[in-house]
């Protein structure tokens, strides 16, 4: 285990970056961040033996910098193309959903309905679906800022992309506007570490995430932080 910790944690510190931007992974302040994301870090420290440092940020792509600017040994984020070149990534651990949301008065009652042309669409910058809709969308306009419902609310777009769990929350306080119940994309959520890490240490992040989604920890986890309707990733 020492030449895991020694690759892994090569200051002494396993430096986890946790974003705090996706309510599903994790909760709390960077002070006193919680949620599955803190759980998956604090394991990966204790098999590896070594103390955990949490580095707390408010979006997926500052997370992402941390860890390929050598300021964090381990990430939390989805799975995607255009991170692959960056991050050597496990297996999901959960995955979640994105979806739409419109104006109330809307005619766009599918996926398919928004990538027309005049339709845009606020996204988080950085974020999966950000990713996702930027290379799949063919008509469509994406708009990038803070968070894809503040872009949406804030400039009176068409449409605006984000996780179901949140969104769905801002509707349902906002009777202005409504979700469009299919999904967009699926979001697998995966720990990540450099790609210039040993084979070896990727496998053991691999396994060890196979082994928590098994043991039901990931599930007790996420209902522990009342995450409890987040889907657990299935088997590798």
């Amino acid at each position: 285990m020492s030449d895991l910790s020694d690759d892994l944690a090569p200051t002494g510190v396993l430096r986890a970056s946790i974003n705090l931007g996706n309510p599903v992974l994790a909760q709390g302040s960077p002070d006193q961040p919680s949620g599955v994301t803190v759980d998956l870090a604090r394991q990966v420290a204790s098999r590896l033996g070594v103390p955990l440092e949490l580095v707390c940020f408010d979006a997926a792509r500052k997370s992402l910098d941390a860890m390929t600017e050598g300021r964090a040994d381990l990430c939390f984020l989805a799975v995607d193309p255009a991170r692959a070149d960056r991050v050597a990534f496990t297996a999901p651990y959960v995955v979640i959903e994105g979806v739409y949301v419109v104006p109330a008065g809307s005619d766009l009652a599918a996926p398919a309905d928004v990538d027309r042309p005049g339709v845009r669409v606020g996204v988080k910058e950085g974020s999966a679906y950000d990713l996702f809709l930027t290379r799949t969308l063919r008509h469509a306009t994406v708009v990038r800022g803070r968070e894809g419902v503040d872009v949406f609310r804030e400039h009176g777009l068409e449409a605006g992309a984000g996780i179901r769990q949140p969104v769905t929350a801002y509707a349902a306080a906002h009777p202005e506007v409504r979700v469009v119940e299919e999904r967009f994309m699926q979001i697998e959520q995966a720990v990540g570490t450099s790609v210039d890490r040993a084979p070896a240490t990727v496998a053991f992040l691999r396994d060890l995430v196979e082994e928590l989604k098994a043991s039901g920890f990931v599930a007790d986890s996420l209902a522990r932080s009342g995450q409890a309707d987040a889907t657990v990733a299935p088997p590798a």
